[in-house]
């Protein structure tokens, strides 16, 4: 058995009009083994080439990328790749960041990443949060507008005495169809209940 791990290369361009070959030179002078590529945008969900490389990939092995971006739509897209390969027992080399999580400093960038993401996060809950108190203070309350009682009532009554279709009353009023049900089940459940 071949004591030295095995360096699986993964290489995408976004349009097949490009071409792979300074990555594919840089992944070859890294050791690869095999190289898969794909020629498609990161963005696509579905990308057959890394499909493959995924299924193809063995605790031990390392994925090696010529950066980051090749392999990973976004932050959090790269953090959740690590993960999953971090559970196979799959290592990550990206040339261009120099990032090798084999290394104690690879690792550590990698969880770097991590909390920079979790900050972010966090601090978006916070500005949101921060913004709904400033609105409730000046008496906003958020959320959608209550609809006019009279126009529910207006609603209620044509539907209720004419041969109106709901969809139609509700054209004519200018109230939604499902506001006009929730309503007529509120006065229904309000007169038998009296």
């Amino acid at each position: 058995m071949d004591p030295m791990p095995n360096r699986i290369g993964y290489a995408r361009v976004s349009t097949t009009g490009q071409n792979l070959d300074s990555q594919m030179d840089a992944l070859t002078a890294a050791g690869c083994s095999k190289i898969f590529t794909d020629k498609v945008s990161g963005a696509k969900e579905s990308r057959p080439e890394w499909d493959h490389l995924v299924e193809y990939l063995r605790a031990g092995d390392t994925l090696v990328v010529a950066e980051l971006s090749r392999m990973t739509r976004s932050l959090m897209h790269l953090l959740q790749t690590v993960k999953v390969l971090e559970a196979r027992g799959v290592n990550l080399v990206s040339l261009r960041e120099n990032i090798d999580t084999t290394t104690a400093t690879g690792r550590a960038f990698i969880g770097m990443i991590g909390v920079v993401n979790q900050l972010e996060i966090e601090l978006k809950a916070e500005r949101a949060a921060a913004g709904r108190a400033a609105a409730k203070a000046r008496g906003k309350t958020g959320g959608r507008p209550k609809t006019d009682p009279k126009k529910l009532e207006q609603a209620r009554i044509l539907y209720e005495n004419s041969d109106l279709s709901a969809k139609a009353v509700c054209e004519q009023v200018g109230i939604g169809r499902r506001t006009l049900f929730a309503y007529l089940a509120s006065v229904n459940a309000a007169a038998s209940g009296r």
